[in-house]
């Protein structure tokens, strides 16, 4: 069966001069390669079958081989280079050419990235200039006192509580009093 062929080639060269001495119109499958390579090269490891079927899947892979309908074929000249996976690059657009500025004429400055910062407040950053060299108490700053003239609510509380503190929670519930007629 086997020829005075040197049995040293590699399986990618065996599985391309199976393809080109089959010579099909459709491109050869698994099975005829398998066959052409047990006939020519009689003595194989006994794993052919599955170092046959991973040289294939390499070679389709790496675009040696094309795989059209189970068959494999040589790519031919007009044949495009594989890509890789995922989805290809944009065409980067030509540069437009940059129009020429009259001499001592002064390019404006790019816009910076990012949203632009907020309009300071002067009075803000002026008290905030004042206070900063004085040193601050420790702990929670003290509630600030609220005047009369702020708000609506603050003269009908005031008036209502007449100077007594709440306490804290829900208040308890007022029980009315109990009206008894003696006759």
């Amino acid at each position: 069966m086997a020829t005075d062929e040197e049995p040293s080639k590699t399986y990618p060269e065996m599985i391309m001069e199976a393809i080109e001495a089959l010579n099909e119109k459709n491109g050869s499958n698994k099975s005829a390669i398998s066959k052409y390579i047990e006939t020519k090269y009689g003595e194989l490891p006994p794993s052919h079958s599955s170092l046959l079927t991973a040289h294939l899947s390499r070679m389709r892979e790496s675009g040696e081989l094309l795989f059209i309908k189970n068959n494999y074929f040589r790519p031919g000249a007009d044949v495009p280079p594989k890509r890789g996976r995922g989805r290809p690059p944009k065409p980067k657009p030509k540069p437009k050419p940059k129009p020429e500025l009259p001499t001592g004429a002064v390019l404006p400055q790019p816009r910076p990235r990012g949203r632009p910062p907020k309009p300071k407040d002067p009075l803000a950053a002026a008290v905030a200039k004042a206070t900063a060299g004085l040193p601050r108490r420790r702990g929670r700053p003290p509630k600030a006192a609220r005047s009369a003239a702020s708000g609506t609510a603050a003269p009908a509380a005031a008036a209502a509580g007449s100077g007594v503190k709440r306490g804290r929670g829900r208040p308890p519930k007022v029980k009315p009093a109990l009206v008894t007629d003696v006759v």
